[in-house]
Protein backbone atom coordinates (compact mmCIF):
# COMPACT_ATOMS: atom_id res chain seq x y z
CA UNK A 1 0.00 0.00 0.00
CA UNK A 2 1.12 3.40 -0.72
CA UNK A 3 1.86 6.01 2.02
CA UNK A 4 -0.11 9.02 2.35
CA UNK A 5 0.68 12.48 4.09
CA UNK A 6 -2.37 12.01 6.15
CA UNK A 7 -1.75 14.80 8.69
CA UNK A 8 -1.44 16.99 4.82
CA UNK A 9 -5.01 15.76 3.98
CA UNK A 10 -6.83 16.08 7.20
CA UNK A 11 -5.75 19.86 7.38
CA UNK A 12 -6.83 20.53 3.58
CA UNK A 13 -10.11 18.78 4.62
CA UNK A 14 -10.52 21.08 8.41
CA UNK A 15 -9.50 23.73 6.14
CA UNK A 16 -12.18 22.98 3.35
CA UNK A 17 -14.78 22.46 5.72
CA UNK A 18 -14.82 25.32 7.84
CA UNK A 19 -14.94 27.31 4.65
CA UNK A 20 -18.02 25.63 4.23
CA UNK A 21 -18.99 26.36 7.61
CA UNK A 22 -18.65 29.99 6.85
CA UNK A 23 -20.57 30.02 3.75
CA UNK A 24 -23.15 28.53 5.90
CA UNK A 25 -23.17 31.06 8.09
CA UNK A 26 -23.85 33.67 5.39
CA UNK A 27 -27.23 31.86 4.25
CA UNK A 28 -28.03 31.76 7.72
CA UNK A 29 -28.22 35.63 7.51
CA UNK A 30 -29.88 35.82 5.30
CA UNK A 31 -32.36 33.06 6.94
CA UNK A 32 -31.95 36.15 9.66
CA UNK A 33 -32.97 39.08 7.24
CA UNK A 34 -36.09 37.24 6.25
CA UNK A 35 -36.95 36.08 10.10
CA UNK A 36 -37.79 32.62 8.56
CA UNK A 37 -37.33 29.44 10.79
CA UNK A 38 -34.56 27.87 8.79
CA UNK A 39 -32.34 30.06 10.91
CA UNK A 40 -31.99 27.52 13.43
CA UNK A 41 -30.47 25.21 11.18
CA UNK A 42 -28.28 26.97 9.81
CA UNK A 43 -26.76 27.72 13.27
CA UNK A 44 -26.59 23.74 13.95
CA UNK A 45 -25.59 22.95 10.42
CA UNK A 46 -22.74 25.69 11.46
CA UNK A 47 -21.84 24.52 14.28
CA UNK A 48 -21.08 20.74 13.68
CA UNK A 49 -19.17 21.46 10.40
CA UNK A 50 -17.04 24.51 12.18
CA UNK A 51 -16.29 21.75 14.55
CA UNK A 52 -15.55 18.69 12.92
CA UNK A 53 -13.32 20.91 10.59
CA UNK A 54 -11.49 22.54 13.43
CA UNK A 55 -10.77 19.38 14.98
CA UNK A 56 -9.59 17.69 11.49
CA UNK A 57 -7.44 21.35 11.36
CA UNK A 58 -5.83 20.60 14.55
CA UNK A 59 -5.24 17.02 13.72
CA UNK A 60 -3.60 17.66 10.99
CA UNK A 61 -0.98 19.92 12.39
CA UNK A 62 2.56 19.67 11.85
CA UNK A 63 1.98 18.44 8.45
CA UNK A 64 4.54 18.04 5.69
CA UNK A 65 4.01 20.93 3.10
CA UNK A 66 3.91 18.26 0.04
CA UNK A 67 1.32 16.43 -2.29
CA UNK A 68 1.91 14.27 -4.85
CA UNK A 69 -0.10 13.50 -7.53
CA UNK A 70 -2.02 10.64 -5.89
CA UNK A 71 -2.83 12.38 -2.88
CA UNK A 72 -4.24 15.49 -4.83
CA UNK A 73 -6.28 13.04 -6.56
CA UNK A 74 -7.83 11.68 -3.44
CA UNK A 75 -8.10 15.01 -2.11
CA UNK A 76 -10.18 16.33 -4.60
CA UNK A 77 -12.63 13.21 -4.53
CA UNK A 78 -13.05 12.58 -0.95
CA UNK A 79 -13.49 16.80 -0.53
CA UNK A 80 -16.37 16.34 -2.47
CA UNK A 81 -18.26 13.82 -0.76
CA UNK A 82 -17.17 15.59 3.00
CA UNK A 83 -18.74 18.44 1.24
CA UNK A 84 -22.38 16.95 0.20
CA UNK A 85 -22.29 15.07 3.22
CA UNK A 86 -21.91 18.54 5.86
CA UNK A 87 -24.07 20.33 3.34
CA UNK A 88 -26.45 18.81 3.45
CA UNK A 89 -27.45 19.39 7.15
CA UNK A 90 -29.74 22.41 6.47
CA UNK A 91 -31.94 20.30 4.20
CA UNK A 92 -32.14 17.87 7.26
CA UNK A 93 -32.53 19.73 10.04
CA UNK A 94 -34.80 22.17 8.49
CA UNK A 95 -37.15 19.77 7.40
CA UNK A 96 -36.97 20.82 3.93
CA UNK A 97 -35.89 17.82 2.64
CA UNK A 98 -37.40 14.66 5.21
CA UNK A 99 -34.64 11.26 3.79
CA UNK A 100 -31.19 11.56 3.71
CA UNK A 101 -31.22 9.95 -0.08
CA UNK A 102 -32.81 12.83 -1.33
CA UNK A 103 -30.90 15.49 0.80
CA UNK A 104 -27.48 13.94 -0.70
CA UNK A 105 -28.95 13.36 -3.59
CA UNK A 106 -30.42 17.18 -3.77
CA UNK A 107 -26.69 18.62 -2.20
CA UNK A 108 -24.08 16.67 -4.39
CA UNK A 109 -26.43 17.82 -7.49
CA UNK A 110 -25.23 21.14 -6.19
CA UNK A 111 -21.82 21.03 -6.04
CA UNK A 112 -21.60 18.94 -9.50
CA UNK A 113 -23.35 21.83 -10.33
CA UNK A 114 -25.76 19.05 -11.85
CA UNK A 115 -29.08 20.82 -11.28
CA UNK A 116 -31.16 17.24 -10.82
CA UNK A 117 -33.63 17.93 -8.12
CA UNK A 118 -35.77 15.63 -5.99
CA UNK A 119 -37.79 19.07 -4.36
CA UNK A 120 -41.37 19.26 -5.73
CA UNK A 121 -42.40 22.31 -3.94
CA UNK A 122 -39.69 24.62 -4.52
CA UNK A 123 -41.57 27.85 -4.03
CA UNK A 124 -42.54 27.33 -0.28
CA UNK A 125 -39.01 26.81 0.65
CA UNK A 126 -37.44 29.60 3.28
CA UNK A 127 -34.90 32.15 1.61
CA UNK A 128 -32.25 30.91 3.65
CA UNK A 129 -32.68 27.24 2.24
CA UNK A 130 -32.68 28.51 -1.61
CA UNK A 131 -29.72 30.93 -0.53
CA UNK A 132 -27.79 28.00 0.24
CA UNK A 133 -28.76 25.74 -2.45
CA UNK A 134 -27.86 28.70 -5.19
CA UNK A 135 -25.09 29.22 -3.22
CA UNK A 136 -23.39 25.73 -3.27
CA UNK A 137 -23.77 25.56 -6.96
CA UNK A 138 -21.61 29.12 -7.21
CA UNK A 139 -19.03 27.33 -5.25
CA UNK A 140 -18.96 24.03 -7.05
CA UNK A 141 -19.36 26.01 -10.40
CA UNK A 142 -15.47 27.14 -10.06
CA UNK A 143 -14.18 24.03 -7.68
CA UNK A 144 -13.66 24.66 -3.98
CA UNK A 145 -10.46 23.69 -4.37
CA UNK A 146 -9.55 26.57 -6.65
CA UNK A 147 -11.28 28.59 -4.28
CA UNK A 148 -9.00 27.26 -1.22
CA UNK A 149 -5.89 27.73 -3.31
CA UNK A 150 -6.61 31.43 -4.28
CA UNK A 151 -6.86 31.68 -0.25
CA UNK A 152 -4.33 29.79 1.13
CA UNK A 153 -0.77 30.03 0.08
CA UNK A 154 0.40 27.07 2.14
CA UNK A 155 -0.79 24.88 -0.67
CA UNK A 156 1.89 27.06 -3.01
CA UNK A 157 3.99 23.45 -3.10
CA UNK A 158 1.70 21.30 -3.75
CA UNK A 159 -1.34 23.31 -5.63
CA UNK A 160 -0.33 22.28 -9.09
CA UNK A 161 -1.50 18.70 -8.36
CA UNK A 162 -4.95 19.87 -6.57
CA UNK A 163 -5.56 22.10 -9.16
CA UNK A 164 -4.90 19.54 -11.93
CA UNK A 165 -7.34 16.95 -9.93
CA UNK A 166 -9.65 20.02 -9.43
CA UNK A 167 -10.05 21.20 -12.98
CA UNK A 168 -8.50 18.62 -14.92
CA UNK A 169 -9.17 17.73 -18.63
CA UNK A 170 -7.75 18.82 -22.26
CA UNK A 171 -6.63 22.54 -22.24
CA UNK A 172 -5.11 24.50 -25.12
CA UNK A 173 -4.33 27.76 -23.56
CA UNK A 174 -3.31 28.62 -19.66
CA UNK A 175 -2.75 31.55 -17.78
CA UNK A 176 -0.89 30.37 -14.51
CA UNK A 177 2.94 32.02 -14.11
CA UNK A 178 1.74 30.51 -10.26
CA UNK A 179 -1.21 28.65 -9.50
CA UNK A 180 -2.05 30.70 -6.47
CA UNK A 181 -2.24 33.61 -8.64
CA UNK A 182 -4.03 31.62 -11.24
CA UNK A 183 -6.48 30.20 -8.75
CA UNK A 184 -7.36 34.75 -7.67
CA UNK A 185 -7.47 35.13 -11.18
CA UNK A 186 -10.03 32.52 -12.21
CA UNK A 187 -12.30 33.67 -8.95
CA UNK A 188 -12.34 37.17 -9.60
CA UNK A 189 -13.21 36.54 -12.95
CA UNK A 190 -15.97 34.17 -12.13
CA UNK A 191 -17.21 36.82 -9.12
CA UNK A 192 -17.29 39.79 -11.31
CA UNK A 193 -18.97 38.05 -13.95
CA UNK A 194 -21.98 36.98 -11.15
CA UNK A 195 -22.29 39.96 -10.17
CA UNK A 196 -22.51 41.99 -13.57
CA UNK A 197 -25.24 39.03 -14.57
CA UNK A 198 -27.32 39.60 -11.36
CA UNK A 199 -27.31 43.42 -12.27
CA UNK A 200 -28.90 42.43 -15.60
CA UNK A 201 -31.58 40.34 -14.05
CA UNK A 202 -32.32 42.53 -11.25
CA UNK A 203 -33.16 45.20 -13.81
CA UNK A 204 -35.94 42.80 -15.02
CA UNK A 205 -38.62 41.52 -13.54
CA UNK A 206 -36.69 39.27 -11.11
CA UNK A 207 -36.64 40.77 -7.56
CA UNK A 208 -33.43 41.09 -5.92
CA UNK A 209 -33.22 38.00 -3.95
CA UNK A 210 -34.09 35.53 -6.90
CA UNK A 211 -31.50 37.92 -9.18
CA UNK A 212 -28.64 36.72 -7.55
CA UNK A 213 -29.92 32.96 -6.72
CA UNK A 214 -30.38 33.04 -10.75
CA UNK A 215 -26.58 34.71 -11.13
CA UNK A 216 -24.93 32.39 -9.24
CA UNK A 217 -26.62 29.12 -10.56
CA UNK A 218 -26.22 30.37 -14.21
CA UNK A 219 -22.78 31.36 -13.68
CA UNK A 220 -21.86 27.78 -12.39
CA UNK A 221 -23.70 26.15 -15.43
CA UNK A 222 -25.88 25.11 -12.36
CA UNK A 223 -29.84 25.36 -13.60
CA UNK A 224 -30.85 25.40 -10.45
CA UNK A 225 -33.90 28.15 -9.53
CA UNK A 226 -35.93 29.43 -6.66
CA UNK A 227 -38.92 28.34 -8.26
CA UNK A 228 -40.38 25.36 -9.22
CA UNK A 229 -41.37 26.50 -12.76
CA UNK A 230 -37.65 27.61 -13.27
CA UNK A 231 -37.28 30.55 -15.74
CA UNK A 232 -40.44 30.35 -16.95
CA UNK A 233 -42.26 31.29 -13.79
CA UNK A 234 -41.36 35.02 -14.98
CA UNK A 235 -42.64 34.79 -18.44
CA UNK A 236 -40.15 37.23 -19.84
CA UNK A 237 -38.25 37.60 -23.15
CA UNK A 238 -35.88 40.12 -21.56
CA UNK A 239 -34.77 37.76 -18.84
CA UNK A 240 -34.20 34.36 -21.30
CA UNK A 241 -31.93 36.96 -23.22
CA UNK A 242 -29.52 37.93 -20.25
CA UNK A 243 -29.69 34.50 -19.13
CA UNK A 244 -28.74 32.95 -22.41
CA UNK A 245 -25.58 35.86 -22.61
CA UNK A 246 -24.36 34.76 -19.50
CA UNK A 247 -24.87 30.87 -19.83
CA UNK A 248 -22.80 30.98 -23.38
CA UNK A 249 -19.97 32.74 -21.26
CA UNK A 250 -20.39 30.41 -18.48
CA UNK A 251 -19.61 27.81 -21.55
CA UNK A 252 -17.09 29.51 -22.44
CA UNK A 253 -13.09 28.82 -21.86
CA UNK A 254 -12.41 31.23 -18.92
CA UNK A 255 -8.77 31.72 -20.57
CA UNK A 256 -10.70 33.66 -23.12
CA UNK A 257 -12.73 35.71 -20.73
CA UNK A 258 -9.49 36.72 -18.37
CA UNK A 259 -8.10 37.95 -21.95
CA UNK A 260 -10.89 39.71 -23.13
CA UNK A 261 -11.11 41.46 -19.85
CA UNK A 262 -7.24 42.14 -20.03
CA UNK A 263 -7.47 43.77 -23.52
CA UNK A 264 -7.01 40.70 -25.43
CA UNK A 265 -10.07 40.26 -26.77
CA UNK A 266 -8.75 39.31 -30.28
CA UNK A 267 -8.23 36.16 -29.15
CA UNK A 268 -11.81 34.85 -29.12
CA UNK A 269 -11.99 34.62 -33.18
CA UNK A 270 -8.88 33.18 -33.54
CA UNK A 271 -9.82 30.33 -31.07
CA UNK A 272 -10.80 27.12 -32.68
CA UNK A 273 -12.35 25.99 -30.33
CA UNK A 274 -14.75 28.81 -29.52
CA UNK A 275 -15.60 29.16 -33.19
CA UNK A 276 -17.30 25.63 -32.86
CA UNK A 277 -18.92 26.51 -30.08
CA UNK A 278 -20.47 29.14 -31.67
CA UNK A 279 -21.24 27.03 -34.92
CA UNK A 280 -22.48 24.24 -32.82
CA UNK A 281 -25.37 26.68 -31.45
CA UNK A 282 -25.92 27.85 -34.63
CA UNK A 283 -26.53 24.56 -36.29
CA UNK A 284 -28.55 23.30 -33.57
CA UNK A 285 -30.67 26.07 -32.90
CA UNK A 286 -31.44 26.20 -37.09
CA UNK A 287 -32.00 21.88 -36.36
CA UNK A 288 -34.59 23.01 -33.52
CA UNK A 289 -36.02 25.50 -35.01
CA UNK A 290 -37.07 23.33 -38.38
CA UNK A 291 -38.02 20.58 -35.79
CA UNK A 292 -40.73 22.78 -34.60
CA UNK A 293 -42.30 24.16 -37.98
CA UNK A 294 -42.22 20.49 -39.09
CA UNK A 295 -44.15 19.51 -35.82
CA UNK A 296 -46.37 22.46 -36.37
CA UNK A 297 -45.27 23.73 -32.94
CA UNK A 298 -44.82 26.98 -33.35
CA UNK A 299 -45.84 30.03 -32.23
CA UNK A 300 -44.16 33.77 -33.60
CA UNK A 301 -40.87 33.45 -35.53
CA UNK A 302 -39.15 35.00 -32.68
CA UNK A 303 -40.55 33.15 -30.53
CA UNK A 304 -39.74 29.81 -31.92
CA UNK A 305 -36.08 30.94 -32.36
CA UNK A 306 -35.68 32.15 -28.44
CA UNK A 307 -37.24 28.97 -27.41
CA UNK A 308 -34.63 27.11 -29.37
CA UNK A 309 -31.62 29.49 -28.35
CA UNK A 310 -32.40 29.36 -24.82
CA UNK A 311 -33.06 25.01 -24.66
CA UNK A 312 -29.59 25.07 -26.83
CA UNK A 313 -27.27 26.92 -24.86
CA UNK A 314 -29.06 25.67 -21.60
CA UNK A 315 -28.32 22.17 -22.38
CA UNK A 316 -25.19 22.53 -24.43
CA UNK A 317 -23.56 24.59 -21.57
CA UNK A 318 -25.44 21.64 -18.90
CA UNK A 319 -26.80 24.57 -17.18
CA UNK A 320 -30.27 23.20 -17.41
CA UNK A 321 -32.79 26.00 -16.77
CA UNK A 322 -36.06 25.53 -18.61
CA UNK A 323 -37.42 28.30 -20.20
CA UNK A 324 -40.61 29.41 -21.46
CA UNK A 325 -43.01 26.30 -22.79
CA UNK A 326 -38.95 24.24 -22.37
CA UNK A 327 -40.56 20.89 -21.86
CA UNK A 328 -38.67 19.03 -24.37
CA UNK A 329 -39.95 15.48 -23.15
CA UNK A 330 -43.40 16.72 -24.69
CA UNK A 331 -42.36 18.01 -27.97
CA UNK A 332 -42.12 14.33 -29.18
CA UNK A 333 -38.83 12.02 -29.66
CA UNK A 334 -37.18 14.20 -32.40
CA UNK A 335 -36.26 16.75 -29.73
CA UNK A 336 -35.58 13.79 -27.50
CA UNK A 337 -32.41 12.87 -29.34
CA UNK A 338 -31.36 16.44 -30.19
CA UNK A 339 -31.19 16.72 -26.94
CA UNK A 340 -29.43 13.62 -26.16
CA UNK A 341 -26.46 14.74 -28.17
CA UNK A 342 -26.14 18.24 -27.15
CA UNK A 343 -25.94 16.90 -23.33
CA UNK A 344 -23.37 14.53 -24.16
CA UNK A 345 -20.93 17.07 -25.87
CA UNK A 346 -21.26 19.77 -23.07
CA UNK A 347 -19.23 23.44 -24.27
CA UNK A 348 -15.62 24.59 -23.76
CA UNK A 349 -12.80 22.74 -21.72
CA UNK A 350 -11.71 25.74 -18.99
CA UNK A 351 -15.58 26.31 -18.57
CA UNK A 352 -18.12 25.50 -15.76
CA UNK A 353 -19.78 23.69 -17.86
CA UNK A 354 -19.84 19.57 -18.02
CA UNK A 355 -19.89 16.69 -20.71
CA UNK A 356 -17.11 15.79 -22.95
CA UNK A 357 -16.15 19.58 -24.35
CA UNK A 358 -16.01 20.76 -27.73
CA UNK A 359 -12.05 19.76 -27.75
CA UNK A 360 -12.28 16.55 -27.43
CA UNK A 361 -15.07 16.38 -30.12
CA UNK A 362 -12.89 18.56 -32.44
CA UNK A 363 -9.55 16.19 -31.80
CA UNK A 364 -11.65 13.06 -32.23
CA UNK A 365 -13.30 14.27 -35.79
CA UNK A 366 -9.64 15.66 -37.01
CA UNK A 367 -8.05 12.52 -35.88
CA UNK A 368 -10.58 10.54 -37.35
CA UNK A 369 -10.67 12.75 -40.43
CA UNK A 370 -6.70 11.98 -41.04
CA UNK A 371 -6.89 8.05 -40.43
CA UNK A 372 -9.18 7.98 -43.30
CA UNK A 373 -6.47 9.91 -45.35
CA UNK A 374 -3.57 7.85 -44.16
CA UNK A 375 -5.99 4.58 -45.57
CA UNK A 376 -4.82 5.75 -48.59
CA UNK A 377 -1.66 7.29 -47.90
CA UNK A 378 -0.15 4.93 -44.97
CA UNK A 379 3.22 6.56 -44.90
CA UNK A 380 1.63 10.14 -44.37
CA UNK A 381 2.45 11.59 -41.11
CA UNK A 382 -0.77 14.07 -40.66
CA UNK A 383 -0.84 15.38 -36.98
CA UNK A 384 -4.03 16.53 -35.17
CA UNK A 385 -3.04 20.44 -34.75
CA UNK A 386 -5.64 22.86 -32.44
CA UNK A 387 -4.97 26.73 -32.80
CA UNK A 388 -2.36 25.77 -35.45
CA UNK A 389 -0.36 23.69 -32.79
CA UNK A 390 0.51 20.35 -32.74
CA UNK A 391 -1.88 17.94 -30.86
CA UNK A 392 0.85 15.26 -29.71
CA UNK A 393 0.28 11.66 -29.97
CA UNK A 394 -0.41 10.93 -26.51
CA UNK A 395 -3.18 13.73 -25.71
CA UNK A 396 -4.58 12.20 -29.07
CA UNK A 397 -4.49 8.51 -26.93
CA UNK A 398 -6.25 10.56 -23.57
CA UNK A 399 -9.13 12.23 -25.47
CA UNK A 400 -10.01 8.78 -27.54
CA UNK A 401 -9.88 6.70 -23.84
CA UNK A 402 -11.98 9.59 -22.26
CA UNK A 403 -14.96 9.58 -25.09
CA UNK A 404 -14.63 5.53 -24.62
CA UNK A 405 -15.19 5.28 -20.87
CA UNK A 406 -17.65 7.93 -21.14
CA UNK A 407 -19.66 5.64 -23.53
CA UNK A 408 -18.86 2.73 -22.11
CA UNK A 409 -20.05 4.32 -18.82
CA UNK A 410 -23.09 5.70 -19.91
CA UNK A 411 -24.18 2.51 -21.27
CA UNK A 412 -23.64 0.51 -17.86
CA UNK A 413 -25.46 2.83 -15.73
CA UNK A 414 -28.49 2.49 -18.32
CA UNK A 415 -27.90 -1.38 -18.10
CA UNK A 416 -28.00 -1.27 -13.90
CA UNK A 417 -30.84 1.90 -13.77
CA UNK A 418 -33.53 -0.53 -16.01
CA UNK A 419 -32.50 -3.14 -13.46
CA UNK A 420 -33.55 -0.69 -11.13
CA UNK A 421 -37.20 -0.63 -12.30
CA UNK A 422 -36.54 2.60 -14.59
CA UNK A 423 -37.90 2.84 -17.83
CA UNK A 424 -35.13 2.88 -21.02
CA UNK A 425 -36.22 6.64 -21.95
CA UNK A 426 -35.58 7.49 -18.14
CA UNK A 427 -32.72 4.98 -17.65
CA UNK A 428 -30.80 6.88 -20.69
CA UNK A 429 -31.94 10.20 -20.04
CA UNK A 430 -31.04 10.22 -16.22
CA UNK A 431 -27.38 8.51 -16.74
CA UNK A 432 -26.45 11.24 -19.49
CA UNK A 433 -27.59 14.17 -17.39
CA UNK A 434 -26.06 13.13 -14.46
CA UNK A 435 -22.80 11.98 -16.62
CA UNK A 436 -22.57 15.33 -18.04
CA UNK A 437 -23.83 17.34 -14.92
CA UNK A 438 -26.93 18.72 -17.10
CA UNK A 439 -30.18 18.21 -14.83
CA UNK A 440 -33.09 17.25 -16.14
CA UNK A 441 -33.03 13.87 -18.34
CA UNK A 442 -35.99 12.10 -20.21
CA UNK A 443 -39.34 10.32 -19.31
CA UNK A 444 -40.16 11.01 -15.46
CA UNK A 445 -37.07 12.85 -14.76
CA UNK A 446 -37.70 15.17 -17.75
CA UNK A 447 -37.94 19.25 -16.77
CA UNK A 448 -41.99 19.32 -15.80
CA UNK A 449 -40.82 15.87 -13.64
CA UNK A 450 -37.87 14.65 -11.19
CA UNK A 451 -36.28 12.73 -9.57
CA UNK A 452 -38.03 12.31 -7.05
CA UNK A 453 -39.92 9.10 -7.49
CA UNK A 454 -37.08 7.19 -8.63
CA UNK A 455 -35.52 4.46 -5.94
CA UNK A 456 -33.45 5.22 -3.76
CA UNK A 457 -30.79 3.15 -4.66
CA UNK A 458 -30.68 4.62 -7.74
CA UNK A 459 -30.36 8.13 -6.60
CA UNK A 460 -26.98 7.11 -4.87
CA UNK A 461 -25.93 5.36 -8.26
CA UNK A 462 -26.45 8.90 -9.59
CA UNK A 463 -25.05 10.65 -7.23
CA UNK A 464 -21.84 8.84 -8.20
CA UNK A 465 -22.07 9.68 -11.58
CA UNK A 466 -22.27 13.47 -10.79
CA UNK A 467 -18.98 13.05 -8.86
CA UNK A 468 -17.60 11.01 -11.80
CA UNK A 469 -18.53 13.54 -14.15
CA UNK A 470 -17.79 16.74 -12.39
CA UNK A 471 -14.20 15.66 -11.97
CA UNK A 472 -14.26 14.67 -15.94
CA UNK A 473 -14.24 10.68 -15.06
CA UNK A 474 -10.67 9.75 -14.44
CA UNK A 475 -9.97 11.62 -11.39
CA UNK A 476 -12.71 9.60 -9.49
CA UNK A 477 -12.41 6.61 -11.23
CA UNK A 478 -8.66 6.10 -10.84
CA UNK A 479 -9.33 5.78 -7.15
CA UNK A 480 -11.75 2.33 -7.72
CA UNK A 481 -8.24 0.64 -9.75
CA UNK A 482 -6.16 -1.67 -8.25
CA UNK A 483 -3.06 -0.14 -9.31
CA UNK A 484 -3.85 3.47 -7.49
CA UNK A 485 -3.37 1.79 -4.23
CA UNK A 486 -0.13 -0.17 -4.62
CA UNK A 487 3.44 1.38 -4.37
Amino acid sequence: MIQFNFKLILRILGILLLIESLFMLLSGVVSLIYAESDLFAFIISTAITATFGGFLFYKGRKFENNISKREGYFIVSISWIIFSFFGMLPFLISGAISSVSNAFFETMSGFTTTGASILTDIDSLPHGILFWRSLIQWLGGMGIIVFTLALMPMFSSGGIQLFNAEVPGLTHDKIRPRIQHTAKRLWYIYFIITMICALFLWVGPMSLFDAICHSFTTLATGGYSTKQASISYWDSAYLEYVIIFFMIIAGTNFTLVYFLLTGKGERFGKDEEFRWYMLVILVFVALFTGAFYYTSQNSTFEGTVRASLFHVVSILTTTGFAGINADYVSWGPIFWVLTLIIMAMGACAGSTSGGIKLIRIMVLLKNTINELYRQIHPRAIVPVRINSSLISFDIVSKVLAFIFVYVMLAILSVLFLVTLGLDFSTAIGSSITCISNVGPGLGITGPSGGFSEIPDMAKWFLSFLMLVGRLELFTVLLLLTPSFWKK
